[in-house]
């Protein structure tokens, strides 16, 4: 499955740029991201970004206590 997204760039003062990369709904659901998870951002080449989840044990805990009592 592939998500197609375009690079944002917003210009600051100064001529500093800051880059934004957007993570469609669909791909976000499908990795049952949640709202503030923190995720780290790795380069393995210049082709290759891999994002990892930070807090992947503490976020895994909560789906699977979300819902049960």
């Amino acid at each position: 499955m592939a998500y197609l997204t375009k690079l944002q760039v917003i210009e600051r003062a100064k001529g500093q740029q800051q880059f934004y990369l957007i993570c469609p709904a669909p791909l976000a659901q499908a990795l049952e991201m949640q709202k503030s998870e923190t995720i780290e951002w790795v380069v393995e080449d210049k082709w290759t970004l891999r994002i990892k989840r930070s807090e992947a044990q503490s976020a895994q805990a909560s789906r699977r206590s979300h819902g049960r009592r």
